[in-house]
């Protein structure tokens, strides 16, 4: 699956050569704050946690995986699109519901940049014919996050225990019909 350039960001896959962005990125503590309370990602968690998990669940005939997103005028990296079935680490993962999700940088924070995005890997998404839903996960206290859910047409579902190896968290669940 490829996702179509938006107006301001071009997409591509992530890979394990791109480890050193991954990095980059987790390393403000704002960043972080509603992943896991700001705690910066060391190197070793990239390479021992974050990229193992990526690499269970990365599908490139599906799009499943990390999508790396560009600014095109600058050539910089703002962040990444997670594509994968919602509950993908659960004992029950909804082949025919995709979750999505987002990190960016804070400096891009503000721009639009999340949604437009967002919207961009999953209009890709939406043209396979199994996903019936797209859906995402956020804490309860992430606005920002929230109003790109609404901006993407996702509604309110639930508010629940997100379970993930990782750690569960009380978080918000909104989806849309594909």
């Amino acid at each position: 699956m490829e996702v179509a350039d938006s107006p301001r960001l071009s997409f591509a896959p992530i890979t394990d050569q791109d480890a050193e962005l991954l990095f980059e990125l987790d390393q403000d503590p704002e960043v972080m704050r509603y992943i896991n309370g700001g705690h910066m990602t060391t190197m070793e968690e990239v390479h021992e946690v974050f990229i193992p998990r990526l690499n269970a669940y990365r599908n490139p005939v599906k799009g499943w995986g990390l999508w790396k997103v560009t600014v095109k005028d600058e050539q910089r990296y703002v962040g990444w699109i997670l594509v994968r079935p919602m509950d993908f680490f659960g004992e029950q993962p909804q082949w025919n519901d995709i979750e999505l999700g987002w990190r960016f940088k804070r400096d891009s924070w503000g721009k639009g940049y999340a949604t437009e995005a967002a919207r961009a890997v999953c209009d890709a998404i939406a043209t396979q014919d199994e996903v019936q839903k797209i859906s995402a996960v956020a804490m309860e206290d992430n606005l920002a996050s929230i109003g790109v859910m609404k901006k993407l047409g996702m509604r309110y579902l639930k508010t629940d225990i997100h379970k993930d190896p990782l750690g569960d968290m009380n978080a918000v669940f909104y989806s849309m019909d594909v």
